[in-house]
């Protein structure tokens, strides 16, 4: 049951296939995690739509926006942590994260032309992410691809190594040194590297929903639900920021 999503882990259910018998109402279950998981995107929605006005009216504060993203970051940070707070922090994390991504993301609409086909960089991101969670979701459901130990093995392994090379990158930057292809906009190996990371978002989704069906099944506690879509909307933020970051790369090297 391993996941390269860090909000899941193995340990995180152990014991809970010993718990057989309870209530339904009592335990976790795949239909209250997608529920949850609507709620948590209704609510990063209205958070987005007030931060995208506000600063497309150049009326937000900018440390509105780091402090989103920071606050974000450590409540996220608390949750998987501590599963059993997810009930009161998952919102806030929803809330916190839908203020960065209409902020981020008006910031990225600002800088796309009117002319350019892809004016409207966020609405077609949104459209995709949605597109890419149903075409997984049907690709999980049915069974064409089966999340197997070796499959989830290799989509663990490729995440973690791309989780260091951020962090190798990202220190490199403090030195100016920039890497080609996430530090040059618009370049084909840019382009190529946005879109495996896309894909590994991607692929991460299906190991969510393995893992959630799997926590459902062993009758995790009910308050699991909130932490199960917490995990989720995790993968999915990632998802939109990729996809968002590939638009703005296939725009540039357009212009």
């Amino acid at each position: 049951m391993s996941t390269s999503n860090p909000a899941f882990s193995r340990e995180l259910f152990a014991g809970f296939d010993q718990v057989y018998g309870v209530p339904r109402s009592t335990v976790m279950t795949v239909q209250g995690t997608v529920a949850k998981t609507f709620l948590l995107l209704a609510i990063l929605s209205a958070t987005a739509l007030w931060s995208w006005n506000e600063m497309a009216g150049n009326q937000l504060a900018p440390g509105i926006l780091m402090g989103a993203a920071i606050g974000g970051f450590v409540v996220a940070m608390i949750t998987i942590f501590k599963p059993n707070v997810a009930p009161w922090t998952a919102p806030v994390y929803a809330a916190l994260e839908g203020v960065f991504l209409g902020a981020i993301s008006q910031v990225y609409e600002r800088s796309i032309p009117e002319t350019s086909p892809y004016h409207g960089i966020a609405l077609q991101a949104v459209t995709l992410t949605c597109g890419v969670l149903f075409v997984m979701l049907f690709l999980y459901s049915t069974r064409i691809i089966r999340v197997t130990d070796k499959l989830r093995a290799g989509i663990v392994a490729v995440t973690g190594a791309l989780c260091l090379f951020y962090f190798v990158s990202f220190l490199l930057s403090m030195f100016g040194v920039h890497i080609p292809f996430i530090g040059i906009s618009g370049t084909l190996p840019g382009i190529a590297f946005s879109l495996f990371v896309v894909g590994l978002a991607a692929f991460n989704l299906l190991l969510d929903f393995d893992f959630i069906e799997k926590a459902a099944h062993y009758q995790a506690p009910k308050s699991m639900e909130w932490y199960g879509a917490f995990g989720l909307m995790v993968t999915l933020i990632w998802l939109y920021l990729e996809i968002l970051r590939l638009l703005r790369n296939l725009a540039d090297q357009r212009s």
